[in-house]
């Protein structure tokens, strides 16, 4: 058997996290053959919450579940962990900006990159989850200056998923038809889901589905203003989409991607071949060997719609930094 893996696991009790840790310890995540070691970080005031999830673990009997740590302590939670998933963070309350739910996640996120700079394993990658994730990862990064770059990334996989499904509907196609699928810059209103690349079956999307304005418009606004739809619907923001994003996500890069496709994911935009400023946490279009690192696809030809969008979600982003430059 192989040896162990630890995972550590933000917001373990709140709603994507108890979505989201069966499959952890199930396998579906990390492998059918890869034990795992769960370590969940959570606020004292959620603690019977977690341990009831922890006896629901327990119960399930996992054979590849080889041992849990509940903490309230960034330091113990983040000790020898080989992946960092941070899904809890503040959430935005009612009369809230964003600017004002960026201020106080800030330092819960500064702590959280401080800890795992401290005692993480050596080969650590760490997925933001937590709103507005781009950020928060940026600011956690800047927080951990022995952890290299290429270990940090903010999740739009939900966002391409989303992509996906809504192309497929209008295509009357299945979701693994559509390929080549990116989001581009931040997990907000101001994201671009790249419809100009996308693959139906391998042809091109503009080809099977000859409705720009569909595009521009619905296709569009669906995709950013999703999480907002759903929020109205029940009452609740995504839990079990964002959960599945997650595994989604961690699996890309446990797997070679495909020939000629790629997987959405926000990283650190320094040197970035699409003249994206350095400094950032921005989403592009990622490729991987399957051992948990991922590069960005160089040479897509963007059109100028294309590059006024990824302006927008551009602008939105060093205007976020701004709000947090004294962290960083």
């Amino acid at each position: 058997m192989k040896t162990p893996i630890r995972v550590a696991l933000t917001g373990g009790a709140g709603q994507i996290g108890y979505c989201l840790l069966f499959r952890l310890a199930s396998g579906e995540t990390f492998g059918l053959d890869q034990p795992v070691i769960l370590h969940f970080l959570e606020i004292p005031q959620a603690f019977d919450m977690l341990r009831g999830a922890v006896m629901e673990l327990e119960d399930c009997a996992y054979p590849l579940l080889q041992d849990v740590v509940m903490t309230d302590d960034p330091d113990v939670a983040f000790r020898d962990v080989n992946w960092a998933i941070l899904v809890g963070g503040k959430p935005r309350g009612p009369g809230m900006e964003r600017a004002d739910v960026i201020k106080d996640n800030a330092p819960i996120f500064a702590e959280q990159g401080r800890a795992l700079n401290e005692g993480s394993a050596s080969d650590v990658r760490i997925l933001v989850v937590a709103n507005p994730c781009n950020t928060n990862a940026l600011i956690a990064h800047k927080s951990a200056p022995d952890i290299p770059a290429d270990r940090w990334m903010a999740m739009t996989r939900l966002d391409e998923n989303r992509a996906k499904a809504q192309i497929a509907d209008k295509a009357g196609v299945r979701s693994t038809a559509v390929t080549n699928v990116a989001i581009w810059g931040n997990h907000s209103p101001t994201m671009y889901p790249d419809f100009e690349h996308a693959r139906i079956n391998g042809q091109p999307a503009l080809d099977v589905i000859p409705d720009r304005a569909w595009f521009e418009g619905a296709f569009i606004q669906t995709i950013q203003q999703r999480g907002k739809a759903i929020i109205d619907a029940r009452g609740k923001s995504s839990t079990a989409s964002a959960a599945n994003a997650i595994v989604n996500h961690i699996q890309a890069l446990r797997r070679p991607t495909p020939e000629g496709d790629w997987f959405s994911g926000a990283v650190v935009s320094d040197d970035n071949p699409y003249d994206i400023p350095a400094g950032l946490v921005y989403s592009f279009p990622l490729r991987g060997p399957g051992d948990g690192s991922a590069l960005i696809v160089p040479g897509l030809d963007l059109s100028d719609y294309a590059c006024s969008k990824l302006q927008v979600s551009t602008e939105e982003l060093l205007e976020e930094r701004e709000a947090v430059n004294g962290l960083l």
